[in-house]
């Protein structure tokens, strides 16, 4: 049995520790109301250019862009965003597992890591890494998700790349955080939603100034904003689960104190019962 020396140490130890994990459990808090709603307000902004996409895309027929030319998936571009920082459950770990699982469909793929644990893992694994994002951030950043989306798609119409698909962790609610691959180009234009082509007719559409020219617009903005959007559920996700994981991490340190306290306790009984026994024998033993 431990000293009652070497418990209260433990003690101690484990109440500094709770206090840090308490801290960090209301800081994420915090973060996390900020990144839910910023995710929760671009969402329907991203839902709409999606839906603009759907209905250009039904009226141009024949047209061509770059960014929609279906190539062989000869080779295959990865942008995996993971957190920087970890103490967050298995948030990193489930997205690093979904690419890798998703990457074992093709022969020749590339990697672009945003995030510290996501570039750690595939560097030490020797994967072919062509571009690297750190120290993204507390927050989405719309200037990186431009950048990105820029570095792509001239990677894609210079024929570097075939496919480029996003992997990472959309924000369902506080608790469940889903990793997802998503195929990011070629731009696939959604089918229209809820209009009379769902209905079994044909809607006819005037554009202004031309089909061209909106989706030399449409097209570099959707794969852009579909960047951003995943760098917000990106931050969303991470501040949900680094505040569940430290809010399970204080309520475990709790039990162990609790544990701790009542084998001190008993240590304790055990030291004064045993010098009242001492204490008894000596009496006797003089009488």
């Amino acid at each position: 049995m431990a000293s009652l020396r070497d418990l209260r140490r433990r003690i101690k130890s484990i109440e500094k520790t709770k206090q840090v994990t308490k801290a960090m459990k209301a800081v994420s808090a915090a973060k996390m109301r900020r990144a839910q709603e910023d995710v929760l307000a671009a969402r329907p902004f991203a839902r709409r250019v999606r839906d603009v996409l759907g209905r250009v895309g039904s009226a141009s027929v024949g047209v061509q862009h770059p960014l929609l030319t279906v190539r062989e998936p000869k080779k295959v571009a990865y942008v995996v965003v993971t957190a920087d920082r970890g103490l967050c459950g298995g948030f990193n770990t489930n997205i690093i597992r979904k690419a890798a699982e998703d990457m074992k469909r093709h022969q020749d793929v590339e990697l672009i890591c945003l995030g510290r644990k996501s570039l750690n893992y595939f560097k030490r694994r020797e994967y072919n890494i062509a571009r690297e994002y750190i120290g993204v951030g507390e927050n989405a950043d719309l200037s990186l998700a431009r950048e990105l989306a820029t570095y792509v798609s001239e990677k894609y119409v210079a024929e570097e790349y075939d496919e480029v698909y996003l992997v990472y962790s959309e924000f369902v609610n506080v608790l469940v955080q889903k990793p997802i691959v998503q195929k990011l180009l070629p731009v696939e234009t959604p089918e229209e939603e809820g209009g009379e082509e769902a209905k079994g007719g044909k809607v006819e559409y005037i554009f202004e100034p031309d089909v061209e020219s909106m989706l030399a617009k449409l097209i570099p903005m959707y794969v852009e904003n579909s960047v951003f959007q995943c760098l917000l559920e990106l931050k969303a996700g991470e501040h949900s689960a680094r505040m569940t994981a430290m809010d399970s991490a204080t309520s475990n340190a709790n039990d162990m104190i609790d544990t701790l306290t009542l084998s001190l306790n008993r240590a304790r009984q055990a030291a004064i019962t045993k010098e009242i026994s001492e204490i008894v024998g000596g009496s006797a033993a003089q009488e």
